[in-house]
C-alpha cells in the first residue's frame, strides 16, 4: 500500500485489515488491461458487493424512520440516495479521484474526474468495507458519508428531476402532449462523449442542454425549457 492509501483510510475512517482490499477498491479496470493484470483485480466485483449492501442499508434506515411511508415512495427515496450523483457527491468529499489507480489513457482523458469512475469506487470502497469489517462497520460508514444527503432528501432539498417537472407542467392542462428529447450531435471518444440535446413537444422545438451522458444533457434541457420562458 501506498502512503495515500493510508491517507485514504484516514479519510473513510476505517483501517483495512486486508490492504489488498482497499487497493482493489480503488483500481479501475483501465488500470488491469495497461498492466496485463486479471479483470478481477479492478474494483468493478467490489462495486456489485457495494451496490447492495447501500441498497439495504439506505432501504433500512428509512423503513426504520418513515414510519408512515408507504413502499412506493420509500423506493423512490432510496433511489434518490443511492443515484449515481450521490455517489459522486460522496467521492468527490472523500477526495476519491486522487487515489485511484486509472491507467494512463484513462489519466490523460480526465478519469480521475469522471462522474462514473468517481461514483462505481465509491461503491467498490463500501463493498471492500462490508468484506473487511462487516455489515456495522458498512453501515456507519454509510450514515456517516451519506448524513448530508439523506437529509437533503429527506428535506425535499435535493437536485430536482426536471424531465418531471417539465411534463407535469406541459400537461397541466390535461393533454398529453408528444415529448421527445432529440441528441442535435455527440463529440468527442466513446469512453468521454459530450452530448448536445434539445426537448421537442408537439413538433416544436423548446429548451436545450449539454451533458457528458444523455441524461445529464436531457435534464439541462428540460431546466431550460422550465427557465427559458419556453412554457
Amino acid at each position: 500500500m501506498t502512503v495515500n492509501s493510508e491517507d485514504f483510510e484516514k479519510k473513510i475512517k476505517y483501517k483495512f485489515m486486508d490492504k489488498g482490499l482497499l487497493k482493489k477498491a480503488l483500481t479501475h479496470s483501465s488500470y488491469c488491461r495497461e498492466n496485463k493484470l486479471s479483470s478481477v483485480e479492478c474494483n468493478e466485483r467490489l462495486e456489485f458487493v457495494g451496490d447492495g449492501y447501500l441498497d439495504a442499508i439506505v432501504g433500512t434506515y428509512l423503513f426504520k424512520h418513515l414510519e408512515d411511508i408507504q413502499e412506493g415512495k420509500l423506493s423512490k427515496l432510496r433511489a434518490k440516495l443511492v443515484c449515481e450523483k450521490s455517489l459522486e457527491k460522496v467521492g468527490i468529499k472523500l477526495g476519491i479521484g486522487e487515489y485511484l489507480f486509472l491507467g494512463k489513457g484513462e489519466e490523460k482523458t480526465g478519469g480521475r474526474n469522471r462522474t462514473s469512475i468517481i461514483a462505481d469506487a465509491t461503491e467498490a470502497v463500501i463493498g471492500a468495507i462490508f468484506l473487511d469489517g462487516g455489515y456495522e462497520e458498512a453501515s456507519r460508514f454509510i450514515l456517516r458519508e451519506f448524513k448530508e444527503i439523506i437529509q437533503n432528501v429527506l428535506s425535499g432539498n435535493f437536485e430536482k428531476d426536471y424531465k418531471s417537472l417539465v411534463q407535469e407542467e406541459l400537461q397541466k392542462d390535461g393533454s398529453i402532449p408528444e415529448i421527445y428529447y432529440c441528441v442535435d450531435k455527440e463529440i468527442g471518444p466513446d469512453h468521454h462523449k459530450t452530448f448536445y440535446v434539445h426537448l421537442e413537444c408537439n413538433g416544436k422545438r423548446l429548451g436545450s442542454g449539454v451533458g457528458n451522458s444523455k441524461k445529464e444533457a436531457e435534464q439541462n434541457a428540460a431546466c431550460d425549457t422550465l427557465n427559458g420562458g419556453y412554457i
